[in-house]
């Protein structure tokens, strides 16, 4: 399961909720320019509403209107108190100071809208933030607690390892399919020539039906290479013969075959000219001088790479913060498991110098054959081991084959 960033939900939606507080910071109106006046209370109510007189200072002239009073202002501003004989009152007010209706009075009221989207701004602000700090430092306290199981440099020590012993062993691999692919044109060779010197008389032994030999010998199919050379459509349709006669005749030519096959040994010629048998005591000639501890080492590379391979894909999150992050759940319980497997597995490579024998193995295996066409330096060193190359030869045919070992 794949780790699910919450927190990181939770400071988006704070930071929406701060971006949406700001638009509406922007798109409520604006406080307008005004200029005090002083007003002159014609007539007031007990609740504060007047009527009122003032001189506009743009036209230089008086204007009257209705107005909010205040109702709680001192009683030395009100009527009669303030100018006997009369029911004149005083107070101070805003007029328009800049578009159409400049000189108008500006009633306070019209401030409920613009306090309104103020306030609506704040509100969302005030929660944005809130919402913001909670994801911040939950997902900072979730973090510390994820990344307390990051082991970047064990990791980076078993993949280091890892590669050491896959590459050994694939060293090792190269050098024995070098063999195989040198040994196989040699004893291809050497079955085609036994097979043709094999008659088509032989194959009536082999086979518990009748086969129509002196039939196949009168059409020009004398040995056995012949027979496989032209396969059972090629014997049916050239001899003559019914279908299944030429199929038989084919599978018993098959089945010897294959004990020619098995029963070929390619001799190696020390005093030889043929490039083809240098070459492959070119090939032999590297992992004899390996020697079995080369051979001992890429085995132990290869399974140590499979366990390794096991290990680091289970400890995948703990290479670095980043992986660590990313992990779910699930992934992040199988790294304490796996990390003390990898240490484990380290531990035990130390002990035995395996990172050296891996280092060793492939310097011996990488040295490569002798340059020399003729292979002078391998024939020489055949001639006095040669036991070492037939027993490398046959193991690695062997293996081949998937027969057992060779006798």
């Amino acid at each position: 399961m794949k780790h699910v960033p919450f927190f990181r939900w939770v400071v988006a939606v704070g930071l929406v909720l701060i971006g949406c507080s700001v638009a509406v910071y922007m798109a409520s109106p604006e406080y307008p320019e005004l200029e005090v006046v002083e007003l002159t209370v014609v007539h007031e109510k007990p609740d504060g509403s007047c009527e009122v007189r003032w001189l506009d200072p743009y036209e230089l002239a008086e204007r009257t209107g209705p107005y909010q009073c205040d109702p709680y202002r001192p009683a030395t501003l009100k009527g009669p108190a303030r100018e006997t004989g009369t029911a004149s009152g005083w107070d101070t007010g805003y007029v328009l100071a800049e578009g159409p209706h400049r000189g108008e009075l500006y009633s306070t009221d019209d401030d409920e809208d613009i306090e309104a989207s103020t306030d609506a701004s704040d509100a969302l602000v005030a929660v944005g933030l809130l919402v913001t700090t909670v994801g911040v430092v939950g997902g900072n306290i979730r973090s510390v607690a994820r990344l307390c199981g990051t082991r970047p440099v064990l990791v980076r020590r078993a993949r280091r390892l890892r590669d050491a012993a896959a590459g050994v062993a694939e060293d090792c691999a190269r050098a024995e399919d070098t063999v195989r692919e040198a040994w196989a044109p040699l004893h291809e060779e050497l079955v085609r020539e036994r097979l043709a010197r094999l008659p088509v008389a032989r194959l009536r032994k082999s086979s518990r039906t009748r086969l129509p030999t002196r039939q196949l010998t009168a059409h020009g199919i004398r040995s056995v290479r012949d027979v496989l050379d032209a396969g059972a459509w090629g014997v049916t349709h050239t001899c003559g013969v019914r279908r299944r006669q030429g199929e038989k005749a084919w599978e018993a030519a098959r089945s010897a075959a294959d004990a020619v096959d098995r029963d070929t040994a390619v001799r190696l010629d020390a005093d030889g000219t043929d490039p083809r048998t240098a070459a492959l005591l070119g090939a032999l000639r590297v992992l004899v001088e390996a020697g079995p501890a080369a051979r001992s080492a890429a085995e132990a590379g290869g399974r140590l790479a499979a366990a390794l391979d096991r290990e680091l894909a289970d400890a995948a999150p703990a290479a670095g913060w980043r992986h660590m992050l990313e992990a779910g759940r699930e992934e992040r319980a199988r790294v304490p498991a796996a990390v003390a497997a990898l240490r484990a597995l380290l531990a035990g490579a130390e002990r035995e110098s395996l990172a050296e024998r891996f280092a060793q193995a492939s310097v011996d295996l990488l040295r490569g054959g002798d340059p020399d066409p003729d292979g002078l330096a391998a024939r020489a060193d055949f001639a006095t081991r040669p036991t070492a190359y037939y027993a490398l030869l046959a193991s690695l045919v062997d293996t081949r084959r998937g027969d057992a070992p060779a006798r």
